[in-house]
């Protein structure tokens, strides 16, 4: 393995712990954030993770060892869990696998690869995604970069998901069932079964056609490679998902960490541009649904992970010490840099431009699903709405709108003429229904003393509303999936 595979492998499971390098006393990375302390409110006051997770409790009960052992309490939502991500992981195309990888990347100690900051980028569409990527990989996007790199970015960084993943801590996709089962060749010493695995969910996965006959989850290692495209990196990048390091496999499933980068990153660069929020954001649920093609996350730590993400932009939007620091100016450096690149207003460079792209799975459709095609912005807002919910049930009845005390302060650079008051009601309106398995809206003795619901938040729906508002102020939301557009009167 060379230095700088080592490095990123280092790395990633510094990330996956939850552990910043120069908290170790390391060099591999010198976090902005963590020498930065208190400098902004928003530094030492982080949103309530547990709280925003809570339901997944009601899915699963961890034996509170940190072990990947529990007992399993709602077997039809983690079945469906477990058909979905067999079914991604087995019918994505070679090239999304090659997507994948790439999402999976973290930046080296020598400062080389790249991360999901960059790759998300293709949301921005064919000219302006490669505009952008040149922008960063250049150094003439100082403040955006500083505000969204996954590896020290105050946004793209704000929040880690080890304390979260070793408190649920549930055992990934592509861990053996079987403690007594041999250790995968080149897998570290700490993946062997005997150390861990996932027998605690044998008991819902024999039998079904997504298992094998052992009951092991029919999902396959997608092998690394090198990327030699050159686009989101100066020079040649390997490539690895990682499965069989120690820091990937010991640590818990639940919630995804790589997602929740994807959508510090994400979501925050959908507020930089909400002209382009829903294929920025649909860009970025597919590097969080890459996490399921290479088998080592399920649909439901994805909507986990987002919920984390959309939690941590939310907390650093309500910070005006730090909005007006550091995200307002790398917003008027990025619509600057592009329009004098693209060379002409951004608007117009956004109609002439060729829109994201994607056909993850070649025209196959999921269970339940659509084929999570994207030609276009309507199908990238469809795309996205589809994998806010994955598919689980949503049973009963739909409980009033539930969206998270300040969630309304997303939609500040969207709608910047509306009042908070005014944008939660672009919120509520564009919410999706409650009941989903990861749902937090208040219902009868459960969580009565919650955030709200995160869950049922379609940033892509809200960024991209047309409203009417009224001669006393009232707001109707009259469509969704263009430029975000206030009418008066």
């Amino acid at each position: 393995m060379t230095n700088t595979r080592k490095a990123r492998t280092a790395l990633l499971g510094l990330h996956l712990a939850g552990v910043t390098a120069a908290g170790l006393g390391l060099s591999l990375i010198a976090s902005s954030v963590a020498g930065a302390a208190a400098s902004y409110p928003s530094d030492a006051s982080k949103p309530d993770l547990k709280a925003a997770l809570a339901a997944f409790e009601l899915r699963w009960d961890s034996s509170g060892r940190d072990d990947l052992h529990g007992r399993v309490k709602d077997a039809g939502v983690l079945a469906w869990n477990d058909r979905l991500t067999s079914w991604i992981n087995t019918n994505a195309t070679a090239a999304q696998r090659f997507r994948a990888l790439q999402d999976a990347e973290y930046r080296a100690s020598n400062g080389t690869g790249y991360d999901q900051s960059l790759t998300i980028g293709d949301g921005l569409g064919r000219s302006l995604g490669a505009l952008y990527v040149e922008g960063r990989l250049t150094g003439k996007l100082p403040l955006t970069s500083k505000l969204l790199n996954n590896t020290n970015g105050s946004a793209g960084r704000y929040l880690t998901t080890g304390a979260l993943k070793a408190r649920f801590s549930y055992p990934r996709p592509y861990l053996n069932v079987d403690p007594r089962a041999a250790r995968v060749k080149g897998d570290s010493a700490a993946c062997a079964p005997s150390k861990v695995n996932a027998s605690s969910l044998k008991s819902i996965r024999k039998g079904r056609p997504w298992a094998d006959a052992a009951g092991n989850l029919r999902v396959s290692r997608v092998a690394g490679t090198v990327d030699t495209t050159r686009r989101f990196a100066t020079v040649d990048v390997a490539l690895d998902a990682g499965y069989g390091s120690s820091g990937l496999c010991t640590g818990g499933s639940f919630p995804s960490g790589h997602t929740t980068s994807a959508y510090l990153s994400g979501v925050t660069l959908a507020t930089l541009l909400p002209e382009l929020a829903p294929s920025i954001l649909a860009r970025t649920s597919e590097a969080a649904n890459n996490r399921i093609v290479l088998g080592v996350h399920y649909p439901i730590d994805i909507i986990g992970g987002r919920i984390v993400g959309q939690a941590g932009v939310t907390q650093r939007w309500v910070d005006k010490k730090f909005r007006d620091a550091q995200i307002l100016p790398a917003r008027a450096e990025l619509v600057r840099y592009l329009e004098r690149t693209c060379g002409a207003a951004l608007t117009v460079c956004i109609a002439r431009d060729t829109p994201y792209r994607i056909d993850p799975f070649g025209g196959g459709r999921l269970p339940g699903g659509t084929s999570q095609r994207v030609t276009d912005r309507a199908s990238a807002l469809a795309v996205y709405t589809e994998r806010l919910g994955y598919g689980f049930s949503t049973p009963g009845s739909a409980r009033p709108a539930s969206a998270p005390k300040q969630a309304e302060y997303l939609l500040v650079s969207a709608f910047p003429t509306l009042s908070l008051k005014q944008r939660r009601a672009v919120l509520s309106q564009t919410e999706t229904r409650s009941g989903h398995a990861l749902d937090t809206t208040p219902r009868s003795g459960v969580f009565s003393k919650g955030p709200g619901s995160w869950r049922r938040l379609n940033l892509a729906a809200a960024m991209s509303a047309t409203v009417r508002v009224s001669a006393t102020g009232a707001v109707s939301v009259l469509s969704t999936g263009g430029a975000p557009t206030v009418i008066r009167g």
